[in-house]
């Protein structure tokens, strides 16, 4: 026989009167994140102080030629020569990343001696060989090889390689020795098994490289691209050893005429720093891109924070922030 005992009427009227109440949750303080925010706020704003205060920065010469004509098409070339030399690097990279990787030692021996070659000889030196070729190769042409007495097609070195192809060819082939190294390492990432995978249900060589290989090889590749192409920006600069009228040779022309040297200096940093910040964010939004199929929640934007830290502000402001429903389901279950 068994016996069945109903709870006392006190007991059930206390468990449906009980309610979670609402709980203020306090954050954590961490004094220590505080202080080193304030180190920061004040170094900060001594140099913002120091900027503004000096008057050995000469901020209307800054003004004056931030928009100057010969400045603009200066940054105009450089902008040119990064995209034709990135272009091209990262092409020429990618063949010789595939070289690298081949099964023939001919092709994989030339792929390293010319990256171990163009990484070895500093991109200055290589700009200037590339410009005076014309002392070592008068004419440049097509015929018979191991031979110099005759040409098929023939051109003048110094008219053919003048400066802006010099600039190209040096900018060039030296992204190119690192860029196959970027590309390699990308490629070498990819899980061996996803290949084996995509050769078991017969899928062709090169579909399987452009739809299995490259898009995962991609999120390992490009963080390392864009630093190169960040760089190359700034690279550009060294070109002015070959007379080569980018931002940095222009800004060096007109101080050296006028002795204005911290403005114009000045002026070619805020440019950079403009336009490597543009690539920046570039970068973070494609990477966003690329992450999505291997998180299942991507971290939010510096402008989802943002709108995030306010709301979390005006919850606090009203009382307190709200909890989520696990965790008051949670303490609902203690609670009985």
């Amino acid at each position: 026989m068994t016996l069945t005992l109903d709870p006392p009427e006190t007991e059930a009227a206390n468990r449906g009167s009980a309610r979670p109440a609402a709980l203020d949750v306090v954050p954590l303080r961490h004094w220590w994140r505080w202080a080193l925010s304030a180190v920061a706020v004040f170094l900060l704003a001594q140099l913002a102080w120091t900027f503004f205060s000096n008057e050995q920065w000469r901020w209307p010469v800054f003004a004056e030629y931030f928009f100057n004509g010969a400045v603009l098409r200066g940054l105009w070339l450089t902008l040119w020569l990064t995209a034709v030399s990135a272009a091209i690097g990262f092409v020429l990279g990618g063949l010789l990343a595939l070289a690298r990787l081949s099964g023939s030692p001919l092709l994989s021996s030339f792929a390293w001696g010319f990256i171990w070659f163009f990484r070895s000889v500093p991109l200055i030196v290589q700009l200037v060989i590339w410009y005076n070729l014309g002392y070592l190769f008068p004419t440049l042409g097509v015929g018979w090889p191991f031979t110099y007495d005759f040409w098929v097609v023939e051109f003048d070195t110094v008219r053919l390689l003048s400066s802006s192809v010099a600039a190209i060819l040096g900018l060039s082939l030296h992204q190119a020795a690192y860029s196959a190294e970027i590309i390699r390492g990308g490629l070498l990432s990819v899980d061996q098994g996803q290949i084996e995978a995509a050769k078991a249900l017969g899928i062709p060589r090169s579909r399987r490289f452009f739809r299995v290989v490259l898009p995962q090889a991609a999120r390992a590749i490009l963080p390392n691209a864009f630093n190169e192409v960040i760089g190359l920006v700034k690279g550009t600069s060294v070109v002015f050893i070959v007379a080569l009228p980018e931002l940095f040779y222009t800004v060096q022309v007109i101080y050296n005429r006028n002795q204005q040297v911290i403005p114009l200096l000045l002026v070619a940093a805020v440019w950079y720093t403009i336009f490597t910040t543009v690539l920046s964010i570039a970068q973070y939004y494609i990477e966003r891109r690329f992450a999505r199929g291997t998180a299942r929640e991507l971290p939010p934007t510096p402008i989802q924070r943002a709108r995030r830290a306010i709301r979390g502000h005006r919850a606090r402001g009203r009382g307190g922030l709200p909890l989520p429903a696990s965790s008051v389901a949670a303490i609902t279950s203690s609670q009985r």
